[in-house]
């Protein structure tokens, strides 16, 4: 069955790339969902550290003269008003997705991926509250940059690592733009990904990734230590902190699943890009030079360019560089 299917994606790569797409809408509405309840999460567990922190440990003098009650026998002390809740009643499967207005759960047939939003003109279906374009922006461009990509590879192991690669650089794109924070739960996994790629796949003929397990080593420190290096250089000579060690993270991850040669290229893309926004929302908009500005977003989006046509990048960049004639 499975042999069918590969020869049949093999002949009409236009099939895969299709099938790719269909599934990348439903893994879309997935990332909405970890893009925003993630950094909640996170919040929460942090605060919960914090409150466990600030607690201490129980009294020795209390516990020694009985008075300190044991787990099975306290009575629970009422919730503060805005005490955070357990971290566990709130993850990426519960509780079901609601309406931010009225809070009414979303039906599963309110939920198909840019499909439903469409049908509702953007409202909820209870309360007629607009629902935000964000959500099936996501979906769609999750669809349309992994069927590019299935395209671009053509069937096979190569390109179901460069899908899943754009799922997690959308995901940190989202995070980074909404609270300009990239998650060790994504980059991390991310990293060691490229890495395991390189050691149990490793490199094919004229393909940007997975690269060898030398190379990928090499992107990984080198990726991580570029970023480090330049953070700590801004911080001696301004006193200020110019990126998060999130962007030295995913930098590092790049390098893993691309190789250390095309680093050089996608940081390039990325500050070029990111200072030319920069500019044109200052001009434009009014915005503070002062006002922090994720990096994440253009690290990302570079990375993405530089995994479909790393090489083209690599061979422009040395012409204009005059490395190469």
């Amino acid at each position: 069955m499975f042999t069918d299917i590969a020869a049949l994606y093999a002949v009409y790569p236009a099939l895969f790339a299709g099938s790719v797409f269909v599934i990348a809408l439903m893994v879309g509405s997935f990332l909405n969902v970890v893009i925003y309840r993630l950094p909640i999460m996170m919040e929460r567990e942090w605060r919960a550290q914090l409150d466990e922190v600030s607690a201490g440990p129980p009294s020795p003098i209390a516990t020694s003269a009985g008075s300190a009650k044991s787990p099975a026998s306290a009575t629970p002390t009422p919730a503060a008003p805005g005490a955070i809740p357990s971290v566990d009643s709130f993850t990426l499967a519960t509780p079901r997705s609601a309406c931010p207005a009225c809070k009414t759960p979303i039906k599963p047939i309110h939920n198909v991926p840019v499909v439903s939003w469409l049908a509702l003109r953007g409202r909820c279906a209870a309360c007629r509250a607009p629902i935000s374009a964000r959500y099936p922006t996501v979906e769609l461009v999750t669809a349309l940059l992994s069927a590019w990509a299935a395209w671009h590879f053509g069937f096979g192991v190569t390109a179901c690592c460069a899908v899943a690669v754009t799922w997690a650089l959308i995901a940190l794109t989202g995070i980074d733009f909404d609270h300009q924070l990239l998650p060790d739960s994504i980059t991390l996994p991310l990293l060691w990904a490229g890495l395991l790629a390189a050691v149990a796949i490793g490199p094919s003929p004229g393909v940007a990734l997975p690269v060898s397990p030398k190379d990928a080593i090499i992107g990984a420190a080198a990726g991580y230590l570029s970023l480090w290096a330049v953070f700590h250089a801004f911080r001696l000579l301004t006193g200020k902190e110019g990126m998060g060690y999130g962007d030295f993270k995913l930098f590092a991850a790049l390098g893993a699943w691309m190789g250390w040669k095309i680093l050089p290229v996608v940081i390039l893309l990325a500050a070029g890009t990111g200072a030319g926004l920069g500019v044109l929302m200052i001009v434009f908009r009014g915005r503070d030079r002062a006002a922090p500005m994720p990096f994440g977003p253009y690290l990302a989006a570079a990375g993405w360019l530089a995994m479909l046509y790393g090489q083209q990048l690599l061979d422009g960049y040395l012409r204009v560089s005059g490395l190469r004639h």
